[in-house]
């Protein structure tokens, strides 16, 4: 009868497990690293963001991406050390509540569901116009951009329902061909010479600081949002305590080395006293100009086709990350509970897929029906609101990752728990302040909008809080280690026999 008991509990204790956890060991090191540079987008960000940061640093513009690069790897020391001791797929509303508190945790739950929300509304937008005009100029034909903007919805939301592995092949293809073209381009430079010759003046410390740095670095910042992504997958990764910190590591650094080396060929390629200019004079041809110069028509044209897929890779991610947001939530009961169980079969969180890409649908639907551009309002002002709230998680994330490590001095060195997350995380707060004061050139608007946008953190956090008061929410300090349950399990099994 004793064994008997043992065996119904051990079996419930199994059909609880499977419904509210992920895939254990379905990705490994190099898959969370397509997911988080996918949500980087070297090559969109290249072509958006990388004539701003030239006209702000002139020059100077790859020591931007140098700094903002180093500041993050120095975060990423202490990141990686707590992501040994916790895996949740809750992300950084787990990872706050570990170092800072429950209410902490609450908060930081409320502004990561509204910056990753805001994030891929604005590159849906992105995306829509950029394939709408491929459509017109290369096909021949219009497309609506509402209509790329709610059929990508839907296939994105489609992809991120079914098990993880079929996102993970679906970005390393994408993302291999976009860094790819980035290198031969960086090379094609290189070996011709530019157009004054190999130099690294645009590292030249005298020349980083100047009164328009703040913008150029806050612009360099933005296009490495999402590399925390890593800590959301280790519930799914093999061997997390070792495949997060790594992906982090080869994440961070090849997210800088991508950019910082693009934005030097882009420097010699106009040449370091024309570059500014050239930005000023004519941003939207800023990259496309030199990549035809160095590789021929056909480059540019291809490199059109390539930001297309880089969007979608980006969706992609960004979805992925939204949805074990949600799946965590809900099985803490934070969110309804519903929400916190896996599909039966593809072991993906599944209905929180199914809830944020209703949610992102309807949102973008009522944009629609307002009438307003896609680009210079949905586009600018969401990823400038994504871009703020992402980088107030990574600040709350360093002052956690002190906190919690504190207490395991023995375990962490010094330089993992305090030096390097106290330098970078100090860098990140100065980022998030160059954010706060700069919201009206981060979105291109001025007036009544660069307040009120800003002003809906101060709401999620309310929310935050409110949900957790009011609802029976279950302590996000929770490891899910998939390892760690398995042997927990073989543990009860023992003492119940």
């Amino acid at each position: 009868m004793k064994t008997s008991s043992a065996t119904s509990a051990r079996s419930a204790r199994q059909t609880s497990a499977v419904s509210t956890q992920l895939q254990a060991g379905s990705i490994g090191t190099a898959g969370i690293v397509f997911f988080v540079v996918a949500a980087a987008a070297p090559l969109a960000a290249t072509l958006g963001a990388g004539p701003v940061v030239f006209m702000f640093a002139g020059p100077a513009a790859p020591a931007m991406y140098l700094i903002a690069a180093l500041a993050l790897l120095l975060f990423a020391f202490g990141f990686s050390a707590m992501s040994k001791f916790v895996t949740n797929a809750g992300g950084f509303a787990a990872f706050v509540s570990w170092g800072m508190g429950r209410w902490a945790g609450y908060a930081a739950a409320g502004i990561a569901l509204l910056a990753y929300l805001a994030m891929f509304m604005g590159i849906s937008a992105q995306f829509a116009t950029f394939t709408s005009d491929l459509f017109d100029r290369f096909l021949g034909f219009h497309v609506p951009w509402q209509a790329t903007l709610l059929v990508g919805v839907v296939v994105i939301g489609l992809l991120a329902y079914r098990d993880i592995r079929v996102s993970t092949v679906l970005l390393g293809i994408m993302l291999v061909l976009e860094v790819l073209f980035l290198l031969v381009f960086d090379f094609a430079v290189l070996v011709q010479g530019g157009a004054e010759g190999i130099n690294a003046a645009s590292f030249n410390p005298a020349d980083i600081f100047s009164p328009t740095t703040g913008l150029a670095l806050l612009f360099a910042f933005a296009c490495f949002v999402g590399f925390e992504a890593t800590i959301l997958y280790g519930e799914e990764a093999r061997e997390p305590k070792k495949s997060v910190p790594r992906a982090t590591y080869i994440a961070v650094i090849v997210i800088g080395v991508a950019y910082t080396l693009t934005m030097w060929a882009l420097a010699l390629a106009y040449g370091v006293n024309d570059v500014q200019d050239a930005a000023l004079a004519d941003p939207v041809n800023f990259v496309l100009a030199p990549v035809t110069d160095y590789l021929g028509g056909w480059a540019a044209a291809v490199m059109e086709l390539l930001v297309v897929t880089s969007l979608l890779a980006v969706l992609l991610s960004f979805h992925n990350a939204i949805n074990r947001y949600v799946f965590s939530l809900g099985r803490s009961g934070f969110l309804p509970k519903s929400l916190g169980h896996s599909h039966a079969r593809h072991h993906s969180p599944s209905r929180a897929s199914v809830l944020v890409t209703i949610t992102i649908a309807i949102l973008l639907v009522l944009f629609i029906l307002t009438g307003q551009d896609p680009f210079a309002v949905l586009y600018m002002w969401m990823i400038g609101l994504g871009t703020l709230g992402l980088l107030l998680l990574q600040a709350a994330g360093a002052a956690a990752v002190i906190v919690f490590l504190r207490r395991r001095s023995a375990e962490v060195n010094l330089w993992a728990r305090l030096v390097a997350p106290l330098i970078g995380g100090a860098m990140l707060v100065v980022a998030v302040v160059l954010a706060v004061t700069n919201f009206s050139a981060l979105i291109d608007t001025e007036g009544v909008v660069s307040v009120i946008l800003p002003g809906l953190y101060l709401v999620a956090i309310s929310a935050g809080l409110l949900i957790g008061a009011l609802r029976p929410v279950e302590d996000l300090r929770t490891e899910h280690d998939p390892e760690a349950a398995d042997v927990a399990l073989s543990e009860a099994s023992k003492s119940d026999s």
